[in-house]
Formats: structure tokens, C-alpha cells, sequence
């Protein structure tokens, strides 16, 4: 497949002007499209970051289809599913929606970091110097079979001085900058795209999911002192580790709330939907006194309904408990892999639809230590009370996303330049402009 099947990129938002937006959360259990508009504003004291107003204007949310690990198995079913969501979306908001700003969960999303130095020569570091080891360090990242998603300059390097976060003006022997790079499967993201484009959609950005859940959830004091966002989806549970302000590491496991549905539905012999339903309904994570007298009405696979099973509550608890202990077990294990150990002072914030589960973050708490919370939505209008739950954080991520776009770095490119403006072709960015400056 051609070049431009590639994620394309996507500039930071010009604090001046108002926009509309619209973004695409492809889950394996649901697809989430919202329309919101964005309005400059001055950045508050807990979301600093953020330069616009975020009002909701239009939402649709379907089931997913075609999904399956947070990538795509079947282009129709998941074709007609976002063309549904799409367009309960724009009923509610009142116009169409031409591009969208999507994200990816599977295609073993992972990251790397990168490294490099330029020579100053002593003098005070210029742009052009910046733009000299951004280069350097950019053209080191290219790997084959993965599709780059981000590219995020997290620290520069003065001689022996670390941590400058603008070393324009400075002087110094040498320039260096460290990178972080996330990447999926290059065949995970083309599909992806390949479903959205056959719906008449442009994509104009694709982005990592657990570095746009954390862009929703969490304050700025979380993300400069240190907190792993763990977004617990339907076929994925994805983290990201922010500190110093920045997304530093990405990691995914595929397990996710789908895994526990069809444990349940084996363990009670019942139909996939009906254990859903009794995950969504009487499911809990760590076991309670009452639950032995609890009893719960269990349809039985392959009977008439008619005379359902009833058994004590602890039975479910016991099916859900192990599963959601493995799960946590990866993640906490991967982390310590990759050189995050957890520990009593660490700060971790759970979101996505199987973060939901009663007892979660208790269960969290006993595998991963550390503080605790569940994360939701921060600083969106208009959303409505269902939407106001962990499992929304990465589509109103997606919003947030374009806000702090342009601290990204890329090797520039014919691609490059044609996406920074959200569209493509010479006559589409000419109506871009003139949608933005009249």
C-alpha cells in the first residue's frame, strides 16, 4: 500500500481561532463519534495545557462490529458501524462531518526512545540548532513494519546541564534532545484507516489511545509528577506513564472487559449477551459478605428462558476476580519491565469501560499499590450525564489531542505538509483557509 496510507500529522490548533472538530474513538466494544466546537480560552490552573473551550455538540455511540483486539477483522461490519455512529452524530449536531481525528488501541502499540547531539560550538542555541537535533534525532526512529504515531521531544541537554525544556537562547558546547516515539503495526493502522475512508471520512490525525485518555483525565500536576494512566477497554488495556508533562511510556496487553464477558458466560453456561448483562449489572472485582445470599437470575445457554438458574452472587465474583487479577498482574509486570516499578507513593488513574467494574480500583490497589482513582472526562461542556464515565475518556481525549499537537516533531515530508492542515489536495486547503480566516 502507498505512502499515503500513513498516519498523517496534525498541527497544534491557532490559539486565536474558534474551530469545529470531530473525533472517532474506534473501541472493540463501542464506536464513540463526537462533534464539538472549540473556543480560545485562557488556560485554567488545572489544565494548563489546554488553549481552547470544549463544547459538545453532537454525539453517537454504537456497538462495535468488525473489532476484535483493538483492530480490525471484518472492513464491512466495522464500516456500517462507524457510518452509524457518524451519523447520529451529525443529526444531533446538524452538520457533516468531512474529517476526524481517530485512535488506535491494538496493533501492539509500544514505544521507544531515541536520542541525539548537535554541536553548538559555544554559542546561544538558535532555532535552526533545534530544528538541527530534532532532525537528527527523528531520522533515527524509522522502523520497519511499525507506523509512527507520535513523536514527542521530552527533554533537551545542554553539555553536562539535563532537563532544559527550551534551550533557545542558552549557550552551550553541545545540544542534545531525548525522544519519545509510540508506534503500532503499520498493517493495524492502514486497516483502521482503510474503514474510516471507505466512509467518505478524511483522517486527520491518529493517535495513540492511552495517550489521549490521559489528555482527558488527568490533571497537570499528575502528568508533571508522575501517574500511569491504565485505560481498560473491551479487547485492550492500554498504558500510558506521564511525568514531567510528558507522555514517556506506552505499553498494551490484549485482555480487556470482553476477556471477563465471555469467562462469565462460560463459567454459568449462559449466552454472551446475558453475561454482559449480568458483568454490567451484579459484577464486582473483590468479594463481599452479603454475596453468598445474594442470588442472581442466570438464563441458561440453549434453554427457553422460562426457568432460569438462580445462584448465589459470589459465583460471578468468583469468575470476574481472577481474570481482572491477571489482567492488572500484565500490566503491573510489563511496567516493571520497562523500568516503572509501582510503589506505595506512585499515582495510577484507571479509565475505559472495564474500569467501571465495582471494586476496581481496590482490586487495582492490592496488585499495583500506589494512589488510586478512577479517571474521567476533565473540562468538557455539553456532554451528557451517560458520557461523563471513564469509558469516554480517550474520545473526548481526541478533542484534546489537537491542542497540543504541535509539540510533536516529524521528518517533514510531502505527506507531512499536506495533513498539518487537516486536509487534503491543493483546493481542499484553500477551503480551509478560507473556513478559518472569514
Amino acid at each position: 500500500m502507498s505512502s499515503r496510507m500513513l498516519p498523517p500529522r496534525m498541527r497544534a490548533l491557532s490559539g486565536r481561532k474558534s474551530v469545529l472538530l470531530s473525533a472517532l474513538d474506534i473501541g472493540t466494544s463501542k464506536i464513540v463519534c463526537l462533534i464539538a466546537r472549540l473556543d480560545p480560552t485562557e488556560p485554567s490552573e488545572i489544565l494548563r495545557a489546554r488553549t481552547h473551550r470544549c463544547r459538545i455538540l453532537g454525539i453517537g455511540h454504537q456497538r462495535s462490529a468488525g473489532m476484535k483486539g483493538g483492530v480490525i477483522v471484518d472492513l464491512d461490519e466495522a464500516e456500517g458501524a462507524i457510518r452509524r455512529a457518524v451519523d447520529a452524530a451529525e443529526r444531533m449536531a446538524g452538520v457533516q462531518v468531512e474529517g476526524v481525528i481517530v485512535n488506535i488501541t491494538g496493533g501492539r502499540i509500544g514505544s521507544q526512545s531515541f536520542n541525539a547531539m548537535v554541536s553548538v560550538a559555544g554559542r546561544a542555541v538558535a532555532e535552526s540548532d533545534v530544528h538541527r537535533v530534532l532532525e537528527a534525532c527523528a531520522a533515527r526512529t524509522q522502523q520497519q513494519g511499525r507506523a509512527l504515531l507520535h513523536s514527542l521531544p521530552t527533554g533537551y541537554s545542554l553539555g553536562d546541564m539535563r532537563n532544559v525544556r527550551d534551550p533557545k537562547g542558552m549557550v552551550g558546547d553541545a545540544l542534545g534532545v531525548d525522544m519519545h516515539v509510540v508506534g503500532c503495526d503499520v498493517t493495524a493502522a492502514r486497516n483502521l484507516m482503510l474503514a474510516v475512508e471507505r466512509c467518505h471520512l478524511s483522517i486527520e490525525a491518529m493517535v495513540a489511545t492511552p495517550y489521549v485518555a490521559g489528555l482527558a483525565a488527568l490533571v497537570d500536576d499528575e502528568a508533571e509528577l508522575g501517574t500511569a494512566l491504565i485505560d481498560m477497554g473491551g479487547g485492550t488495556t492500554s498504558v500510558g506513564v506521564f511525568m514531567g508533562g510528558n507522555l514517556v511510556h506506552v505499553d498494551a496487553v490484549a485482555l480487556g472487559g470482553n476477556h471477563i464477558t465471555m469467562d462469565i458466560a462460560r463459567g454459568l453456561t449462559t449466552g454472551l449477551a446475558d453475561a454482559e448483562r449480568l458483568k454490567t449489572l451484579y459484577g464486582a472485582c473483590i468479594a463481599s459478605p452479603s454475596d453468598e445470599r445474594e442470588s442472581i437470575s442466570v438464563p441458561l445457554t440453549g434453554e427457553d428462558g422460562e426457568h432460569p438458574a438462580h445462584l448465589p452472587k459470589s459465583q460471578l465474583v468468583r469468575i470476574i476476580g481472577p481474570r481482572v487479577e491477571e489482567i492488572l498482574e500484565l500490566v503491573r509486570d510489563r511496567l516493571k519491565h520497562a523500568g516503572f516499578t509501582p510503589n506505595a507513593a506512585s499515582r495510577l488513574v484507571l479509565t475505559g469501560g472495564a474500569s467501571q467494574l465495582t471494586g476496581m480500583a481496590e482490586a487495582a490497589k492490592r496488585v499495583l499499590a500506589g494512589q488510586i482513582r478512577i479517571g474521567r472526562p476533565l473540562g468538557i461542556q455539553g456532554l451528557p450525564e451517560s458520557a461523563k464515565s471513564p469509558s469516554f475518556s480517550a474520545a473526548v481525549g481526541l478533542l484534546v489531542y489537537p491542542q497540543v499537537a504541535g509539540i510533536e516533531h516529524f521528518r517533514p515530508g510531502r505527506r507531512e505538509s499536506e495533513a498539518a492542515t487537516g486536509t487534503h489536495g491543493y483546493m481542499a486547503r484553500v477551503g480551509q483557509w478560507l473556513r478559518d480566516s472569514f
